[in-house]
Formats: C-alpha cells, structure tokens, sequence
C-alpha cells in the first residue's frame, strides 16, 4: 500500500466541500484544456484544420509548443494521431476530434460567444456559427432534465451526486 492510500484509508469521510474541490469536473478539465494555446488549437480543429502547418499558421505559437499541446491532446483522447501521405511525400500525421474533442464544441462557442459580447468590440466578433439547415446563428443555452431553461445562475443549486461520492453520512457525529 502507498502512503496515500493509507492516509485516505484512515480520513474521516470526506464532506462535500471537500469532495467539490478535491475531486472539481472543472479542475480536471482545465488540466487538459485550460491554457490559451490549447483552446486556440481546439478552435482551429472545429474550424477544419488537421494537420500541423495549418494550426502553427492560425494558432500564434512556437512550433514545439504546438507540438506539445496537440500531444497532450491527443494522450487525453480529444485529438486522434491518423498518418496520412501526399504523393511523393513523406508519412505525416493529422489531428482529428474524437467523441470527447467532439463534446467540447459547446463549451467553445459559450467562450466565443462571451468574448463577442464582453470583450469585442459593438459589432461583436468577426464569426458567427450557423446551423446549416436553417443557416440561423446558433447559441449555447442551459436546460434541465425537464426541457427548462436556466437564463441566471440563482436559478440553480449544486449539491452532492448521489453514490459512492454521497456524504450525507460523512457529517459529524
């Protein structure tokens, strides 16, 4: 056994303020996403881009650093490595989203759609998403399990998720 799994072992159970920020969705998520050049390199793949010269010209940053979030990207299974050859050329490789880079497309938009109206100018940014049927702007909106929307955050709670991680019997004695 390791150190920390004795000590884990012998805590007291965890309380749910504890739990929240040890154990935070958007801490890990952050780890894989949350530096500026890994955002720019998830914007280029939704906008097409694929292979490296196409990101290193739209994303700003030194080549190794590219090299090393689109690596990161693709250790956590948001980007997948797919060889590909031009004829005469040598092997390379492409980036493409997966399932779980295909899961981030809202959150982008969100962040885009923030910028548009908070730190752009009074025109807004200079892309608009359109849905291709309708060619309609889309937007990212908040719904419960009953199909209502949330406009503002008083609107909600958080609170425990029932199962291993419940800690109603975790309170003091």
């Amino acid at each position: 056994m390791t150190r920390r799994s004795v000590d884990l072992e012998e805590a007291e159970p965890a309380s749910f303020e504890e739990l929240r920020v040890r154990d935070c969705s958007i801490k890990r998520t952050l780890d894989v996403i949350g530096e500026k050049w890994t955002l720019l390199v998830l914007r280029e793949a939704f906008y097409g881009a694929g292979r490296f010269e196409q990101f290193l010209a739209n994303v700003g940053c030194a080549r190794t650093l590219l090299s090393e979030r689109l690596a990161t990207l693709v250790e956590h299974g948001v980007l997948q490595r797919e060889p590909y050859r031009e004829a005469g050329q040598r092997e390379r490789h492409q980036y493409l989203l997966t399932e779980k880079g295909h899961d981030l497309f809202a959150a982008l938009v969100a962040l885009m759609h923030w910028g548009d109206r908070w730190e752009a100018g009074p025109d807004g940014g200079p892309v608009v998403v359109r849905h291709r049927d309708c060619n309609q702007p889309v937007h990212v909106e908040l719904r419960c399990a009953h199909d209502h929307r949330v406009f503002e955050v008083e609107e909600t709670e958080s609170g425990p998720r029932p199962g291993p991680t419940d800690v109603s019997s975790s309170s003091p004695g």
